[in-house]
Order: structure tokens, then sequence, then C-alpha cells
């Protein structure tokens, strides 16, 4: 769900109809890697350790085994199709395009609100280094420079994007070194060998942990995007399938170590100020610090300097991943009004000088500065998590559905076409049940009206619902 670069700058080959095949298994998982983005849990920090009880390092790995089942189920439905990847695609295939075309209706929510969760933390990072700035004038600054550098045709080269992964990389490698030489010089070697990071009888409960693990998946929203990359892979029903569980199993354990590492120089910090450990770490997060607490944590171990250095890196990364969302949310519309989905003379206007959908653009602008103006944090996380987990339990549906009930009897294999795919189904379901009510009653609008939609475009589904393209988003 994040910025998709163009095939010929992650090849470094020039792109052609005849440069197919060029993307190694390497070159995939780097790509994962980039749209996860390796401080992907950074922001849900304070957050999800206070819906968790202290469980942020559990939330993560128990969300890694229900994206691991749905990753395997992504791999082998674009093993299958390998011209094409997205949910759209893989449930329409699988169930029926009814379906199929619901399953894309929620990955278009997901775009739209993309500009706006990067535009809200954007803004309380920025808030961070500079605490005098309105949150209200923050938005419309970080809006009205995404959508200018847009309108502009800025574009992030795989250049820019390899930069900014290692310079990711480099500043939280600094803090995991930093971070172990705090805990060790408070808690000693014990501060890094233990388990209540993982289980504290005091504070676990399966309902916060099911609370915790709903939100922590957006940690994980992103991976389907190599399954865009089918058609341009070497070996695409190996190396698809591969790629998606390294990225998965990268950033659930990397993910993990940060945030354990987070958790123990938290609470080693308070004890080390003299107070009692009676409140747990998150119990001492300042109210308007929540959403930042990760660099609260960098300044006490790492000093100004890690602190200045890991909100700058994560302002930026907001910018870019703000306008790659915007772009992408123009482009899925600007698709949608070619393909008269939606009104065409709008949304398939495109400037011609720039060559971009300058009011598509605009009208995302502006229902990010509405939606960054009316929600928070968590409830865009939410609302996210909301579409991807309804889009993934579609997959896993489809796979089951694809590979076990649509495959000859002597083909059909019951545990890797029906009970791994069906427990990437259940897992999500899970999660999505746990999700607020706010998030259902919004998302549950959205899905309202693609269904109003959908029964009307096809007379009462006695036509085939019109096409989704998501390959250039």
């Amino acid at each position: 769900m994040s910025d998709k670069t163009n095939i010929s700058q992650i090849s470094g080959n020039p792109g052609s109809p005849n440069s197919h095949r060029v993307l190694g298994l390497g070159d995939l998982v780097f790509y994962g890697i980039v749209l996860n983005q390796p401080v992907a849990a950074v922001g849900l920090f304070g957050l999800v350790s206070i819906l968790s009880g202290g469980h942020m390092v559990t939330t993560l790995l128990f969300s890694m085994v229900a994206m691991l089942f749905t990753a395997v189920s992504y791999g082998r439905m674009a093993s299958r199709y390998p011209s094409a990847g997205s949910a759209y695609t893989y449930v329409g295939k699988g169930l029926n395009y009814y379906l199929g075309f619901l399953a894309g209706w929620s990955m278009i929510l997901c775009y739209l609100i993309i500009p706006i969760i990067n535009t809200i933390f954007g803004v309380l990072t920025l808030q961070r280094l500079f605490p005098g700035i309105p949150f209200t004038a923050g938005v419309i600054f970080f809006i009205a420079l995404i959508t200018l550098l847009n309108l502009l045709g800025v574009r992030s080269s795989m250049k820019a994007n390899k930069i900014m992964l290692y310079l990711m990389m480099i500043i939280i490698t600094i803090f995991i070194v930093m971070a172990i030489k705090h805990i060790l010089h408070h808690t000693g070697i014990k501060g890094l060998f233990t388990f209540k990071p993982i289980f504290n009888k005091e504070t676990f409960s399966f309902s916060s942990l099911f609370d915790g693990t709903a939100l922590v998946a957006l940690t994980y929203v992103g991976f389907d995007g190599i399954t865009t990359l089918s058609e341009d892979a070497k070996n695409p029903k190996r190396n698809i399938l591969l790629a998606i569980i390294f990225v998965c199993l990268f950033t659930g354990l990397f993910s993990s170590l940060q945030m354990f590492l987070a958790q123990q120089s938290a609470q080693s910090m308070w004890l080390g100020s003299g107070l009692t450990s009676d409140v747990p770490f998150y119990g001492r997060i300042p109210s308007g610090q929540i959403e930042t607490a990760f660099m609260t944590v960098c300044a006490e171990v790492g000093g100004p300097l890690l602190f200045k250095a890991m909100t700058i890196t994560m302002f930026i990364a907001c910018l870019a991943s703000g306008m790659a969302g915007q772009l992408g949310a123009s482009k899925l519309l600007y698709g949608m009004g070619k393909d008269n989905v939606l009104p065409k003379r709008f949304f398939s206007y495109v400037d011609k000088k720039q060559n971009t959908p300058v009011l598509n653009l605009l009208l995302i602008g502006v229902l990010a500065l509405i939606g960054a103006l009316s929600l928070n944090y968590q409830k865009t996380a939410e609302l996210i998590n909301f579409a991807a987990l309804i889009a993934f339990m579609g997959v896993n549906l489809a796979a089951i559905g694809q590979l076990y009930f649509k495959s000859p009897k002597k083909q059909r294999n019951i545990l890797t076409d029906f009970i791994l795919p069906a427990l990437g189904f259940v897992f999500c379901l899970c999660l999505w049940i746990s999700l607020p009510a706010g998030s259902k009653i919004i998302g549950g609008i959205w899905f309202v009206v693609g269904i109003v939609y959908l029964l009307i475009s096809t007379k009462g589904f006695r036509k085939q619902p019109a096409s989704l393209d998501f390959k250039d988003v």
C-alpha cells in the first residue's frame, strides 16, 4: 500500500517489452522492505503498548503469524495469475467478479487513507522538533507541500528510495546499539534477557492482546505490493512466494527487536530516575507524546542527536509516503474515470504539460485535509486495517476456492490448499473483529456505498462489474 516504484528503476535496466523477468529473489525482497519500511512499527509504539498492556512485542509476533498464512495465499495466487497482482484480481478469479470488485473497493479505501495517516504522523513528528506549530497549520502546510510536489511532477526514484532505506537502517541500528548500552547500564544483563515484554502476567489479557494486534497489523500492510512484480520476476511461482514470506519474517522479527529494546529502555529510563516500578512504562507516556513515544526513548538512549535524526527521518519518510499515496490514489481514480467507473470528464482529466491527473490530486488533497483534521493517528490506522484485513480475508478464501475446490482431486493438498489459507482467514477475521466499532462504522459505510454502486452498475448483478486497475498504483 506504499510507494510503488517503476520496474526499470528497481532493476537498473531500461523499461521495455524485452526487459521482462529481470528481478531475482533479492530484488523482490528489497522492494518489499522498501514498501513496508524497517521502521514501520515506530509510530505504533506508544499506542499499542497502552492497548496491549505492554505486550507490543507479542502483538507483532502474533500478527506476523497471521500475515505469514496470508502471505502464502498471496504468493500461491500470484503463481496462478502471474500477469496481475492484487486482491481484486485474486478474489475475482478465485471466487467471483462481484466479490472481487468489493475486495478492490476495500483497497481503494486503503489508498485514500494513506495520505491522511502520513499527514497526521508527519505533523506530529514536526511538532516534536518545533513544539510551537499548531496542528491545523502543520496539516495545511504538509498537504500543500505534497500536493505541490505532485503537481510539479516530482517523482521519487529508486535511487532515492535506496538512500532513504539505508538511512533508516543506519539510524535504527544506532538506536539498537545505544539502547542495549542504556539497558545494560541501568538494569544490567537481566534487562536484555527477560520475557516480560512478551508475557507479563500482571498486565496480560487476551482482549488487550487482540486489541493491540488489530492495530499493529498496520506494520505489515504493504507486503502484498510484491505481487505486482509478478510479470517481471524470475521464476515468479517460486520467488514471489518466498519474497513475501521473507519480508513478513523480516518485518516481524526486526520490528519486535526494536520494540523490545524500546520498551526495556523506557522501563529502565523511569527506574533510573528513581521512580518505582509500580506504574508500567506505558503509563508514564505524556498524553501529547503517545504517537511519538519512540522519539522520547531515542532522546533518552542517544541524546538530542539521535532524537533529531530519528524525528527528521520519520518526517521525510512520511513526506515521501504521503506523496506516493496521494499520487497512487489519484492514478487509481484516473483509471476508474477512464473506464467510466467514475464520471469520466472529471476523473480522467490529465494535465498535458506535467502528465498528471491534476483534478484528482487536488481532490485527494482536500480529502486528506478533511481526514487529517477529523481523525487521529489511531483511527486512520484502524481504518486502513479494516480495509486491508477484508482484502486479506478475501485472498485467503480465494486461495481455498481456486487451489482446492477448483483444482482436480488428484492435485489437491488439504494442508497447503485448504488448512493454511483457512488459518490465514481465521487469524485475519479475529483481528478484524477486534477492531473498534468506530472503524467498522466508517468502513461499513464505505462498503455499503460500494455494494449500492455494484448493484446499480451491474443492474442487479446481471452484468459483470467494472474492472479496477491497480497495476500502476
